[in-house]
């Protein structure tokens, strides 16, 4: 089920608000701006409509409450810049454990990969909105 929602979101289906650099931005900036406080930013892709993120949460936050955050500040932004109200995200979000560094390495590489898979771009760094292109800068 989990690869028929990726492969279905990487063919652009949905509203595809993200591909709005102004709201990519948002998110990413969002993503950057409780890295080391509430979570350990690992890899991200934002994708035109959708989002990819790795984090470790830090001790005393909990993942629910770190998504709540992201979605809840991201959502106000951009409904501001759409001039829209209501829900901007999906109520749920797909969470999982990296089970060893193997796997660990294999989820930043699927994260950072998806933009290039998705055919948005021929390099994981050419993708702006990414740990990939971060990293490269």
């Amino acid at each position: 089920m989990r690869r028929r929602v990726e492969a279905y979101l990487d063919q652009g289906h949905g509203n595809c608000y993200l591909k709005d650099s102004r709201i990519a931005t948002i998110v990413q900036d969002a993503l950057l701006f409780h890295d080391q406080t509430k979570y350990r930013l690992a890899a991200w892709s934002v994708m035109p409509n959708h989002v990819h993120l790795l984090c470790t949460p830090c001790e005393e936050h909990h993942l629910a409450e770190i998504m709540h955050s992201l979605k809840s500040y991201t959502a106000s932004q951009a409904n501001k810049l759409l001039d829209h109200k209501g829900r901007f995200w999906q109520k749920e979000y797909f969470d999982r454990y990296a089970r060893n560094a193997r796997h660990y390495a294999n989820v930043v590489s699927y994260i950072e990969n998806n933009p290039v898979k998705a055919w948005l771009c021929e390099n994981p760094e050419d993708w702006p909105f990414s740990s990939a292109s971060f990293r490269k800068q």
